[in-house]
């Protein structure tokens, strides 16, 4: 009786731990799939913070990201439905073994400020990963521990079918996003999102401070400088980042600054103040943008110009790449340097265009999605294009998670019809085996008697 209830806390426990992993993994795969550019950012990020950016090619962060968040979301489906038991709770397993001890460095000498596991969704501190990374290989282990005891919701001949199918959602809503926009964007940049507003300080909050640093190169050396130790002109820019010296409130958009190329001058205020409209065409660095649309970039252009709006083109690059821009693309529009981050979190595509009226953000397009002279064919006031975007998180999630759920139901329908047919033809076999045992035995005793009949009776004395 003792073995029989240890058998079932045993299972009770395996269960519970697979269906904690499969609600983590799923929701970690899915945000980074929505959003491959922001992930690859981090990778890139970790890559620099261990000094490893230069041991592996360029399109490593970007590929690798979009791997592992497939990974991550099969092994979540995997361990949902109980399919691949072994290989889904191993690689959890292998993962959680990785990470936790990888956040633990996080969290001691804060290389990144956040793992980026929930991607832009839900951001965490390095110690609260640590910790949620200790529940998870703890769940692991009790996952992996009772694999064979896991609940299967699908049949093992059907398991096949739910495995390439679930492979072939995510990179392809992974791509779908890469190509266009994210389909979910948790950004403080979302269309809706008032910039100015974003900006504010609550009355009597200790703002977070900031330094700003400049990698500056001369006789091929590379070096770091703040505002107060800037060099001569004799050093060439080459980069630049913030970084923070004090932590305090942070409001949503806090590195937002439109610095006109050509003045120098901040001009943020009257761009977030205007009334009418103003394209914002965004590259965070344009030496690696793509310059495949370029004519439609420049027809926007003449259109805002035509029209009296107003078009800057963002970015964090040094001034001789903007030239060789400007020459390659015939681009004429005026130029503002701003935050690398910022735009990289600002939108993501490079290059990618944002149409603001008054900070607000109305609408935004990757390079692939740009409006051409079919679309813009009167003033912006009296076009949809003009209008806010109307977009609904929940019903994207719905729209997203019925793409994926109604062919599976599918699956499942074919499933419960294969296994219910099995089920009738086994009953049918063994009904026609036992009507068949049943005959043999009624036959058996017959046979029996009617050779007892047959049998001479004779009276012991010799012929």
């Amino acid at each position: 009786m003792k073995v029989k209830n240890l058998h079932i806390i045993q299972e009770v426990i395996a269960n519970i731990s697979r269906f904690i992993l499969a609600a983590a993994f799923i929701f970690s795969g899915f945000v980074k799939a929505v959003d491959p550019l922001g992930f690859q950012y981090k990778i890139q990020d970790y890559l620099a913070a261990f000094g490893m950016a230069s041991w592996f090619p360029s399109f490593f962060p970007l590929l690798g990201g979009i791997a592992l968040s497939a990974i991550e979301f099969s092994i979540g489906i995997f361990l949902f439905f109980g399919v691949r038991r072994t290989v889904a709770s191993t690689l959890a397993l292998m993962l959680m073994s990785f990470m936790t001890p990888l956040t633990l460095y996080l969290a001691i000498f804060n290389p990144v400020s956040d793992c980026g596991c929930f991607g832009d969704a839900w951001v965490l501190t390095n110690w609260e990963t640590f910790i949620k990374n200790v529940l998870l290989l703890l769940a692991a282990i009790g996952a992996f521990k009772g694999r064979k005891m896991l609940v299967r919701f699908i049949s093992q001949k059907m398991e096949w079918l739910v495995s390439l199918y679930t492979l072939f959602f995510v990179f392809t809503l992974s791509f779908y996003c890469l190509d266009r926009l994210p389909v979910l964007d948790f950004r403080p940049y979302k269309v809706g999102k008032n910039i100015l507003e974003g900006m504010t300080m609550p009355e009597g909050a200790k703002p977070s401070v900031y330094e700003s640093v400049f990698i500056l190169e001369k006789n091929g050396e590379k070096k770091e400088f703040t505002l107060e130790n800037y060099p001569d002109s004799t050093w060439t820019f080459v980069d630049t980042r913030t970084v923070l010296k004090e932590k305090g409130y942070e409001p949503a958009i806090h590195d937002f600054s439109m610095i006109e190329l050509n003045t120098g001058e901040d001009i943020t205020e009257d761009v977030l103040t205007d009334m009418g409209y103003t394209f914002l065409l965004v590259a965070h660095r344009i030496e690696e943008a793509d310059d495949s649309n370029i004519d439609l970039i420049n027809e926007v252009y003449d259109y805002s110009v035509e029209h009296g709006y107003k078009f800057y083109c963002l970015t964090s690059s040094p001034e001789e790449q903007i030239e060789l821009w400007k020459d390659k693309t015939g681009a004429e529009y005026p130029f503002c340097q701003m935050d690398d981050i910022t735009l990289k979190t600002m939108i993501r595509s490079n290059p990618g265009l944002m149409l603001i009226k008054n900070g607000t953000i109305l609408n935004k397009w990757s390079d692939e999605d740009i409006p051409d002279e079919y679309v813009l064919t009167d003033k912006l006031e009296n076009l949809p294009l003009g209008q806010q975007k109307v977009g609904n998180d929940v019903h994207t999630v719905g729209f997203v998670f019925l793409w994926f759920v109604i062919p599976l139901l599918l699956v499942l329908g074919v499933d419960v019809l294969v296994v219910r047919r099995r089920e009738r033809r086994n009953a049918r076999k063994a009904a026609e085996a036992k009507k068949q045992k049943s005959e043999v035995q009624n036959i058996v005793p017959k046979v029996g008697e009617e050779q007892k009949e047959e049998e001479p009776v004779t009276d012991g004395s010799d012929d």
